[in-house]
């Protein structure tokens, strides 16, 4: 509970001194309690025993008598086994959720602005976009909301694989089609069939290196044919998009083609810092550190042998651009964690070349795989590859029929709606409610629950909230001024969550792990559940009461929405 120890230390600070404490052998140790019955914040006092040569009891007792009634207006103080106990009061907690019930951003102040540039999702031309891509779509936009959130400006770059020499085979494959409509092109097989013909046919692997030359030559023709590919398959990268309620659009595209002019200065630069080598006929760079597994340098490879650059080369072009035309204080990458070394060594060249300065941050976001209830990776159903769109349009699917059985008199357009904000939510939050370094089991059953940490069940008790005003003439709005009175453990235990939200935001930011705030809204809805148990709202014989409680619903409801909208989620007001 940061607020309140935030509140805690400037008392506690004069009283250490006078125990001849340095703030650093104490500062730390003052933490959130993990046993709320005897307090919200707590100070162990084990570690001092050895420099005061007293018990840990004694030394908490000590503290509380020099602190004397000094937080009286704040907190109770307790001592239980060498623990300093501070336990807020009910004055304080409604003074503080009082004042956040009239605050239009729920306590979450705005950061110093920084430009932040957001890597995420990256799909390949001429490819449907694939169960693999929903990671780094939803983790990305789920960290740009939330950036933006706290006032920075952030800048999302979709580096879709739109250049190279794979678009050699894809082109003459294109080309070989019936009628050579692009609109006849089926993105499930069309990269499979260039790739076989590649691999079997000779004259076509021939006439394919010769279209990579026409391409890189910029030849008018090949440009027209890659780019009537590129612009097909951005039709379904953005129908997805749409779908998912993700920020990313065609303003956001920043393909390997954006950088491919960039290359040679790329290799320009690192020859002026003497970083580039000759090895086996390819140009590369040994980074200080990294060696194989038979313990020789291992090379970033800038230029292959054929004169091809190589996904690094591309990286760092980025980076250039990121600094010196974007003006970028930091970068982050939501890329799977397949790529950690990738990433560590180019950081470390861009670095060395001076391509970012010291004070510019630049970091990797991996994440894990979504798995299938057999243990392994999920990318196909029997034996044909999952399309991203394919698994949304079924979670829609699947949530309509849930909410035909549990509540068969809602309007056919209000329930399409609905369904839809449930079946995406619930692919979502499955993927963002997890540690984003772990791999997870894609489980219909669970993410579309009622119950548990999920999606729908973070939208029921925002939809629970709102149709407890609907059976009231006081309207939402009229709470935000009210005061909200807390007098139970229910109501305490309610407010104290809601309090939390700014420090919750933090921590996502700090772990770049949007799972954090998941976690938090997970918990809020739990304690809004056991509040709304417990302690009847609509009261009429106790105006005060049922006012003050009126408030505390709509600030809980205002906080969900507002938490899961920065995860890219929606919430209905009827389910």
């Amino acid at each position: 509970m940061r607020e309140l120890l935030n509140e805690i230390v400037p008392s506690l600070s004069v009283a250490m001194e006078k125990l001849e404490l340095n703030h650093d052998q104490w500062v730390n140790l003052l933490g959130n309690s993990t046993d709320k019955l005897h307090g919200d914040i707590t100070l162990p006092c084990h570690t001092f025993s050895k420099i005061l040569r007293k018990s840990p009891n004694d030394i908490a007792i000590e503290i509380a008598n020099i602190l004397g009634s000094e937080l009286s207006e704040i907190s109770d103080i307790n001592i239980v086994n060498g623990f300093l106990n501070f336990k807020a009061k009910n004055s304080w907690i409604s003074k503080k959720i009082s004042s956040l019930n009239s605050d239009p951003r729920l306590g979450v102040e705005l950061e110093n602005s920084k430009t932040i540039v957001i890597d995420y999702s990256s799909p390949n031309i001429a490819k449907r976009m694939h169960v693999g891509h929903l990671r780094s779509t939803v983790i990305g936009d789920a960290l740009s909301r939330i950036l933006l959130f706290k006032g920075h400006n952030v800048v999302g770059e979709n580096h879709i694989g739109d250049w190279g020499t794979p678009f050699g085979m894809l082109i003459e494959h294109f080309i070989e089609c019936d009628n050579n409509n692009v609109g006849d092109i089926d993105l499930s097989t069309f990269y499979k069939e260039a790739r076989y013909k590649f691999d079997n046919i000779d004259d076509f692997a021939l006439r394919s290196r010769k279209r990579v030359v026409k391409l890189q030559s910029r030849d008018p023709e090949t440009i027209d044919l890659w780019q009537n590919l590129v612009d097909y398959s951005l039709v379904h990268f953005n129908s997805v998009y749409q779908m998912l309620g993700v920020l990313l659009d065609d303003d956001n595209l920043a393909g390997e083609s954006m950088f491919e002019e960039l290359l040679p200065e790329v290799v320009k630069r690192l020859e002026s810092k003497n970083l580039i080598v000759e090895s086996e006929g390819a140009l590369v760079v040994f980074p200080d550190g990294w060696y194989n597994r038979e313990n020789e340098p291992l090379p970033l490879i800038i230029r292959k042998g054929d004169g091809g650059y190589n996904y690094a080369t591309t990286d760092l072009a980025c980076i250039i651009n990121r600094v010196e035309s974007i003006g970028c204080n930091e970068m982050l990458y939501v890329v799977g964690a397949e790529q950690s070394q990738h990433f560590s060594m180019v950081f470390q060249v861009a670095k060395d070349a001076e391509f970012m300065g010291e004070e510019i941050k630049a970091v990797h976001v991996p994440f894990g795989l979504v798995m299938g209830s057999d243990g392994k990776k999920l990318a196909s159903r029997e034996g044909k590859a999952i399309t991203l769109k394919e698994l949304l349009e079924e979670s829609v699917t699947r949530a309509e029929k849930l909410i035909l059985e549990k509540n068969p008199s809602m309007p056919d357009s209000d329930r399409s709606k609905v369904s839809r904000m449930i079946g995406i939510g619930a692919i979502k939050y499955a993927d963002l409610s997890i540690d984003r370094n772990k791999n997870y089991v894609f489980d219909w059953n669970k993410m579309l629950s009622f119950d548990g940490n999920t999606a729908p069940y973070l939208q029921y008790a925002h939809a629970r909230i709102c149709s407890i005003f609907r059976r009231t003439s006081i309207s939402r709005e009229s709470t935000i001024d009210s005061e909200i009175l807390v007098v139970n453990d229910f109501e305490k235990s309610l407010s104290k969550s809601i309090i939390g939200f700014s420090e919750s935001i933090d921590e996502t930011i700090n772990s770049y792990s949007p799972h954090r705030l998941a976690v938090y809204l997970h918990h809020l809805a739990q304690d809004f559940a056991s509040f709304y148990e417990n302690c009847p709202v609509l009261v009429s014989d106790d105006e005060n009461t049922m006012n003050s409680r009126l408030a505390l619903c709509n600030l809980t409801a205002r906080t969900l929405k507002t938490g899961l909208g920065l995860l890219g989620i929606e919430t209905p007001e009827n389910m």
